[in-house]
């Protein structure tokens, strides 16, 4: 098979993008006042990167000359930025020289590589590279979804090596939990529920682990593509959680519709461009909602938005949708399971399970006595889609403080965000980008003491 002729310019071009990546590579190693930098990237595994937009079956992957030289730029890329961490999704784990590429070159950059692939030989995977000079690991472990999108992640407990303040009177736990991921491509509504799931294991995980191992609340950073913007629930349900979006606290951009499409990240196979790729902060004096209520409350707002789609935009019709089968003016649980089930949130495997239908049901049904009226119906149709917390969003270089949890005593600001190519900040994707379909986001951290004479 011959290479399609639209790929000659790439060698045109690379010359000229590289050395845009190297003018652009603005992060370090941790610095002597304790920041630290972590970069996340979709690479584009060659198997899934069509060539050919009239013949799908025209893969990057039959193509030596074209996935090395491209990866050979990504790796140069990541090198000049030199972040402390670094999260890699859609990594071509099925290929042996490509991740001993990958490995030799950071590994020789001073990096250790943990990979992680997708479950079922799906052929690609995760890779989270981090600094010597910056963390050791103290602890790896790996999350398999198990679903039927073969998901994964990766969760590192990981310790600076250089504490971040040095006094007699400061013993700082150093110690962070950072995630690697890949959520499901929403492909319908019918996934939604199961990206709620994937992004539930990860932070019960997270949670357990903590536990189980007795650490005092410890800063999580969450790294990946998450294939979703960031009007999608995934977006509101780590909002209610407590965590932040790096890149929007840096920028001073709101969870507001009219600061959703400031910038982009991926241009997906539809075509259509978008932001996606995030790296989440979630600082130990941050308050966070039973993870219970706002999974309900993610259910209820997919609900929400797949009646409004049925019933005509009003919350008469979406009731009566409800009651349909109703003796009386109001919505029983039988009611309540078949209106979930026409919405396509239940009947398949990646929907709600009998369980799930039940804790619902007991969140919406706020005085417990077995029925839901329009007065019920009307407080949960009016809840708010997400915790709204004026400190969260307050601009980089901002701390997000609290009160602090047992003896923990330091959490992160963000001090600095940028997406390569720059252009996507502008909410604009160049055309003659060809390092992915995804941007690298990098965000600089500082550390922040919640204790007095530190």
């Amino acid at each position: 098979m011959r290479p399609p002729k639209s790929l000659d310019k790439r060698k045109k071009m690379k010359a000229r993008l590289v050395k845009e990546c190297l003018r652009y590579g603005s992060a370090t190693t941790m610095s002597a006042d304790g920041c630290f930098s972590c970069t996340t990237f979709n690479i584009l595994a060659p198997i899934y990167n069509r060539l050919d937009k009239e013949d799908q079956s025209c893969r990057e992957s039959q193509f030596k000359a074209y996935w090395l030289s491209r990866n050979e730029s990504i790796i140069g890329q990541l090198l000049e930025e030199r972040s402390s961490i670094i999260c890699l999704q859609e990594v071509w784990l099925g290929n042996d020289e490509l991740v001993e590429m990958y490995e030799k070159r950071l590994g020789d950059a001073g990096y250790i590589s943990l990979k992680l692939a997708r479950t079922n030989n799906r052929g690609d995977g995760l890779l989270t590279a981090v600094s010597r000079d910056c963390f050791r690991v103290l602890n790896y472990q790996e999350m398999l979804f198990n679903d039927f999108g073969d998901r994964v992640a990766q969760l590192l407990h990981v310790e600076s090596v250089v504490p971040f303040w040095q006094s007699r009177n400061c013993n700082l736990p150093q110690e962070i939990i950072i995630v690697n991921t890949h959520l499901l491509f929403p492909h319908d509504h019918s996934i939604c529920i199961a990206r709620l799931h994937q992004v539930c294991k990860i932070l019960q995980y997270v949670e357990s682990y903590q536990k189980e191992n007795m650490l005092n609340p410890l800063p999580v950073i969450l790294c990946g593509d998450w294939n979703g913007s960031k009007r999608g629930h995934v977006y509101k349900f780590l909002r209610s959680q407590g965590f932040v979006s790096s890149y929007d606290i840096a920028h001073q951009y709101t969870d507001n519709d009219s600061d959703a499409h400031k910038w982009v990240s991926h241009r997906n196979h539809r075509g259509n461009i978008c932001g996606v790729d995030f790296i989440w902060l979630l600082n130990p004096d941050k308050h966070q909602k039973p993870l219970k209520t706002s999974w309900n409350e993610a259910v209820l707002g997919i609900m929400k938005y797949l009646l409004l789609r049925e019933t005509s935009l009003t919350e008469k019709n979406a009731f009566a949708f409800l009651k349909a089968d109703s003796p009386g003016d109001y919505v029983t649980f039988a009611g309540f399971c078949q209106a979930l089930c026409q919405l396509g949130l239940t009947g398949h495997s990646s929907g709600l399970s009998a369980e799930e239908m039940e804790d619902l049901w007991n969140h919406a049904d706020i005085d417990g006595n077995g029925i839901l009226d329009y007065g019920e119906f009307m407080e949960i149709w009016n809840m708010p889609c997400l915790e709204k917390n004026k400190e969260a969003m307050n601009g980089g270089g901002q701390s997000i403080h609290g009160e602090s949890h047992g003896s923990q005593v330091f959490g992160f600001d963000v001090k600095n965000a940028s997406l390569f190519p720059p252009e996507m900040e502008k909410g604009i994707w160049p055309e003659d980008y060809f390092l992915s379909d995804h941007a690298p986001l990098t965000v600089v951290f500082s550390p922040y003491s919640l204790e007095k004479g530190c």
